[in-house]
């Protein structure tokens, strides 16, 4: 059996999450998308408090990337957009599988939303349809809201309910955004032909889910692997791991970041060949997103990091122990701790308010001209000329 001492753990996610390429070349033909595709999806966010989500994610690991590099992969039909665990652009060649995952959410969708809105909600469903097939592209704002329908915030109109049920069922797809507002059309006309129409297996689905989920973890356990794409079930896994797991993984020990107890986990059978082939991690100090991949499973993150993280937009600003949008630091392999910075655009300048230290972390020269480097990176991303310090700021340079 193979153990994994806590660096060599670490060094092996960051690499499998994109995180070892070299910054600063610039993708080749074909390279964003390649990316895109060894994460599996870029998860979304409406926030712009530097720039959103999933611009942050690409920008993490390219620095040569801009916005209008991923609008522009979605456009052509490369990516669609649904849903994982939240809304997220995805490979086009991956929605034959995602056909399961219609399948499975439109009887739970359905009388989800007819409970919501209605007996009258299938036929909204089928009105939406024929107007879309007849006149084309349609957005949620050129739907007309009923007089007199009071709802609260959180609330649909019976147009934008139908319109969303028909989306995360994968009858429409949206080929581009407006702002940040979704555009639908029928799927059958933005999803490309070889992938609308293959179809795979029940159990050739669950395989893929399966095999791709452990390609981008390295290591996990059945839930590890049923959350990565949050397609299948742990059952399904367990079951999966019963029939393949022989063959197809291997056990593994792994050393947590304080050090405790080792867990077990089941892991891809080329992990010696994978982790004797490292590439270096660059040593640039990055802000990530609080979505990255790397962030997202909190739980993973925190014993194998030893960095806790939650975001706060939620939380009352008084009962805030950091910022409404912190976002983490990454020097290689370490998380060294957050930041609270904003796009101010109408003033040009990337606002900086705090800077926390998780508390084995030595603030250095080295480490203040490594985040000032980042900055006027994120200050170029976002569009801006300037870095402004908050005066109560700590490890503001001199």
């Amino acid at each position: 059996m193979i153990h994994l001492n806590n660096a060599k753990a670490r060094h092996l996610i960051l690499h499998l999450q994109g995180l070892t390429h070299p910054p600063h070349v610039a993708h080749g033909d074909g390279g964003l998308e390649a990316l895109v595709e060894q994460l599996g999806f870029v998860q979304q966010d409406s926030i712009r408090w530097v720039e959103r989500a999933h611009h942050m994610t690409m920008f993490a690991r390219n620095q040569t990337y801009r916005p209008k590099h991923l609008e522009a992969l979605h456009e052509a039909g490369n990516l669609f957009e649904n849903w994982t665990h939240d809304a997220s652009l995805i490979p086009s060649r991956f929605w034959p599988y995602w056909k399961h995952k219609f399948a499975r959410d439109e009887v739970r969708l359905r009388q989800k939303f007819t409970r919501w809105q209605g007996e009258g909600f299938e036929n909204h469903v089928k009105s939406l349809r024929e107007r879309i097939e007849k006149n084309g592209v349609l957005r949620a704002r050129d739907l007309e809201k009923p007089k007199g329908q009071k709802l609260e915030m959180w609330q649909w109109h019976d147009g934008k309910a139908a319109m969303e049920f028909m989306w995360r069922t994968g009858q429409l797809a949206v080929p581009r955004r407006e702002g940040f507002q979704k555009v639908y059309d029928l799927a059958e006309r933005v999803i490309p032909k070889t992938h609308f129409e293959t179809e795979v297996s029940h159990e050739a689905f669950v395989d893929w889910a399966c095999r791709s989920a452990l390609d981008r973890l390295g290591f996990g356990t059945a839930k590890d692997i049923a959350k990565y794409w949050d397609l299948i079930s742990i059952a399904e896994v367990r079951e999966w791991l019963d029939t393949h797991g022989r063959q197809e993984t291997q056990s593994i020990t792994l050393e947590p970041n304080d050090k405790s107890k080792p867990r077990e986990f089941v892991a891809r059978l080329d992990l010696e060949n994978l982790i004797s082939t490292l590439p270096k991690i660059p040593s640039r100090i990055r802000a990530l997103s609080p979505f990255d991949p790397v962030i997202r499973d909190r739980n993973r993150l925190s014993w194998l990091f030893g960095f806790d993280y939650t975001i706060e937009i939620y939380v009352p600003p008084e009962k805030r122990k950091y910022g409404y949008y912190v976002f983490p630091l990454l020097e290689k392999d370490k998380l060294i701790g957050r930041i609270d910075c904003q796009a101010r655009r109408a003033d040009d300048c990337l606002y900086v308010t705090q800077i926390w230290l998780e508390p084995k972390v030595r603030w250095s020269q080295t480490k203040s001209d490594k985040l000032m480097a980042e900055l006027t990176r994120q200050a170029r991303l976002c569009g801006v000329k300037n870095i402004v310090w908050d005066d109560n700021c700590n490890h503001r340079p001199n």
